[in-house]
């Protein structure tokens, strides 16, 4: 089977709607979403497994905050883009998780316009960090 084009995607969030919401946006010729997870530490032992070029990962998730995530995925996935996904505007959290390797946001109520565009100006300007 071959492998499909456009960039590979792995979405790390607890709310199921959230993902569901966020693969139909993303899915597509430009981007593959090759998985997802429903908490941190499954999305880290999964993308660590699949090895995606982003990842959009959840900032609030029980057992395990997103931002810990953020640093364990930088850690072991140097060239893995990251976008953090919140609904929270708090400008203290995004300073935090772009000091600790963010790329961008998502932010929630989604739109799919802004989404899509999120990830093309990220994929635009982290060309040389992606490893396609």
């Amino acid at each position: 089977m071959p492998e499909p084009s456009g960039v590979s995607v792995f979405i790390i969030d607890d709310n199921e709607t959230t993902r569901a919401v966020l693969r139909m946006i993303i899915q597509g010729d430009a981007y593959h979403v090759i998985g997802e997870a429903n908490n941190g530490m499954l999305g880290l032992e999964r993308a660590r497994r699949l090895r995606p070029d982003i990842v959009c990962l959840d900032i609030e998730m029980p057992g395990s905050n997103g931002l810990d995530v953020l640093v364990e995925i930088k850690k072991k996935l140097p060239n893995t883009v990251v976008l953090m996904v919140t609904g929270s505007n708090d400008r203290a959290t995004i300073v935090t998780a772009i000091q600790l390797g963010a790329s961008g946001f998502i932010l929630k109520p989604f739109n799919s316009g802004i989404v899509l565009d999120t990830l093309d100006k990220t994929v635009a300007l982290l060309k040389p960090r992606l490893k396609k």
